[in-house]
């Protein structure tokens, strides 16, 4: 049983997906659209993957402010969790994101990643550290 993490942001969704067991989650890419509110290639491109990784579960990042209330991002998070439920016919969980890109970004500084390259894959290691939290827990 596999499981999919989504970072989802305005214009790009990081993808990270764990292994057979359950145990790790894998950053696998991130996806990028010119504007926000155009999702359908967005959305084929992970029913692709999720068809290419045999996912039964999908966990996406929720956003919540710093102070536990829903902001904008959490909002269209929510109308994103309802398209992939319909889309795909897999759960879609809500989980908890704050400070997952600012872990992100410490690992890349860390792993000595130029600044100008992080940009390319901070959503999918963001990914993999929401995916990987979900997975912790259970």
């Amino acid at each position: 049983m596999r499981i999919m993490g989504l970072d989802f942001g305005s214009k790009t969704v990081g993808v990270a997906v764990s292994d057979a067991l359950g145990l790790t989650a894998q950053g696998v890419e991130t996806i990028t659209r010119k504007d926000e509110n155009k999702l359908r290639q967005t959305l084929a491109r992970i029913e692709t993957l999720i068809g290419e990784y045999e996912i039964e579960t999908i966990v996406l990042g929720y956003p919540k402010n710093m102070n536990d209330t829903v902001g904008e991002r959490a909002k269209k998070t929510e109308e994103f969790k309802a398209m992939l439920e319909r889309r795909t016919g897999l759960p879609v969980i809500l989980w908890d994101e704050r400070l997952t890109t600012v872990a992100a970004e410490e690992i890349l500084i860390e792993s000595g990643v130029r600044r100008e390259h992080r940009k390319e894959v901070i959503d999918k290691i963001a990914a993999g550290i929401i995916l990987q939290g979900y997975l912790d827990s259970i």
